[in-house]
């Protein structure tokens, strides 16, 4: 197995920073987009300030369409729209693009669920002190869901973790598809078996920062 790891050195490394790019982007695409998306969904609800069932219907049928679709079937599906954006459909940087899609649909529920959370009594008390629907959202409303907003975006990290796994179907690489090509397929097992205790160690990791910033956001 040591002689695996020296040998695969390299090759370990590399994957683990594509892991991170596909990732990092993917969690970006996920705060920039997701996050309006998501406040959208709550604001356009029936009863809330921007009420708008056409929008909401619109937003909530295109969020529910992108969820709905099996990841691999999803990565397929948007290979010409990837090519089309980055001038190819194979590598990591071509990986990113429906990793970031359903980011951003994935981080856009969560963020309305958590919002969703916050006290109607809330609302309504910066509204009759004449706030602004943006002044609303962003010194009321997210103050207040800041805790389940960074535990929702915990989770949704973890889960853009996972999606990247898929990626070798397009050549993203990523640790993901190493230990497939090179423990799996190579019948190294033992070499499986250590970059799956990597992906682990990564996501404990991940987990327990982001439960430790939402336990210390939590106010209430």
């Amino acid at each position: 197995m040591f002689e695996d790891l020296v040998r695969y050195e390299t090759e370990i490394g590399e994957s683990i920073i594509e892991t991170f790019v596909m990732v990092g982007v993917s969690t970006l695409a996920a705060v920039l987009i997701g996050l309006p998306v998501g406040t959208l969904l709550f604001l356009s609800r029936k009863g809330n300030l921007l009420e708008n069932r056409a929008l909401f219907s619109s937003v909530n049928l295109v969020v529910n369409m992108i969820r709905s679709f099996p990841f691999l079937l999803l990565v397929v599906f948007l290979l010409p729209f990837t090519k089309l954006i980055i001038g190819t459909a194979i590598g990591t940087a071509a990986a990113t693009v429906p990793l970031s899609i359903i980011a951003i649909a994935h981080y856009a529920r969560l963020v309305e669920q958590s919002l969703l959370d916050v006290p109607r009594g809330v609302i309504e008390a910066a509204v009759s002190m004449g706030a602004s629907v943006k002044d609303v959202v962003l010194k009321f409303i997210y103050v207040e869901a800041r805790s389940g907003l960074v535990f929702g975006l915990t989770t949704s990290i973890i889960s853009f973790i996972s999606y990247s796994t898929i990626m070798g179907v397009v050549g993203g690489g990523g640790i993901g598809d190493f230990a497939i090509r090179y423990g799996y397929q190579q019948y190294k097992t033992e070499l499986m078996y250590y970059v799956i205790i990597i992906m682990i160690i990564f996501v404990q990791l991940i987990q327990f920062i982001g439960t430790t910033a939402s336990r210390w956001l939590d106010k209430r």
